[in-house]
């Protein structure tokens, strides 16, 4: 198949053009560079499969494909929050322009929502019948309220359009090609295990999260966009069902490096969701999926990518 990827070059974008080649489709990744990266998809360049352009979802852009996967949006808070206005246009105006597409063309579009669309959650474990705890005007509320409204333009593109639609909720994803500077908490933890810092925990360290290796991620994606099933329009959660306190991942990754760890805690960010754990029986029943790889396993080859970058960077500082 000819597959878009928006966001294509960013994190789980970039695994993703990865796994699709490998399946041996046809990708074009698609990125304006903002949080992606050249680097995660150089290595591809050289496939004749394999094409990259630099493009903002927020215009319109014209192409044949048979599927898309939307991931373009920023997904850290220090990220999404730098610029909130474009994170809002980013999610709604990016999901107008790719399901407009998708109408046209008449391809398949999956769309890559988020947990946060929970909020805060009322609810523990969150199934995906829970309509969550969101601040509409809060500084988190540009990233939680793009990705509700694109999952109700994903659903009313369905309804009123007959555009064959599918909806992700990520849970707190992990893996290699994490920026280092994305203030998300594994990435965090590890850079500063690694250089000998102090752990910098927010709050008191006993707010929850479940954290999926992006392996698992791609691998739920794919089963979701290729599956056919009577209600697979709507909204299904992928991520990991263990779930860790902000000290035990601490501590995971103190284990991991090797390393003895000094904790700092400040004060826990507004709105910061206080446990996150997501019910994935509809990913069991409907796609046959469940995570299959532990923290510890995810940790170690995590800890070595983010090791040899770290590595890397100090050697070419070194020359400079």
């Amino acid at each position: 198949m000819r597959i878009l990827i928006t966001g294509g070059a960013g994190f789980i974008g970039s695994h993703l053009c990865e796994r699709l080649l490998n399946e041996g489709n046809e990708v074009i990744c698609l990125d304006n560079y903002f949080t992606g990266r050249k680097e995660n998809v150089a290595h591809l360049l050289d496939n004749y499969r394999f094409e990259m352009i630099r493009h903002d979802i927020t215009e319109p852009i014209f192409l044949e494909v048979d599927q898309i996967y939307n991931l373009a949006c920023p997904a850290s808070p220090v990220h999404y929050q730098y610029n909130p206005v474009k994170t809002v246009k980013t999610s709604v105006m990016g999901a107008i322009n790719m399901l407009g597409l998708a109408k046209r063309v008449n391809a398949r579009i999956f769309q890559a929502s988020t947990s946060e669309v929970y909020g805060d959650p009322e609810v523990h474990p969150q199934p995906e019948s829970y309509w969550g705890n969101v601040n509409p005007i809060g500084l988190r509320s540009c990233y939680d309220e793009g990705k509700r409204i694109a999952e109700t333009l994903f659903m009313d593109y369905h309804r009123q359009n007959g555009v064959d639609t599918r909806i992700v909720r990520i849970f707190n994803t992990y893996g290699p090609k994490m920026r280092a500077d994305d203030g998300r908490v594994v990435s965090n933890f590890i850079v500063q295990a690694l250089r000998g810092e102090d752990l910098t925990i927010y709050g008191d360290g006993n707010q929850t999260r479940s954290f999926c290796y992006v392996d698992d991620l791609v691998e739920g994606f794919i089963r979701l966009m290729n599956t056919e099933a009577e209600d697979i329009h709507l909204p299904v959660n992928i991520g990991n069902p263990g779930e860790f306190t902000m000290n035990e991942l601490a501590q995971e990754v103190a284990k991991t490096i090797g390393k003895e760890i000094n904790i700092k805690y400040l004060p826990l960010p507004q709105d910061d969701p206080k446990q996150r754990k997501p019910n994935i029986e509809r990913a069991q029943k409907l796609l046959n999926w469940s995570p299959t790889i532990p923290l510890s396993e995810g940790l170690k080859k995590t800890v070595a990518y983010f090791a040899e970058n770290i590595k890397t960077s100090e050697n070419r500082s070194a020359k400079v």
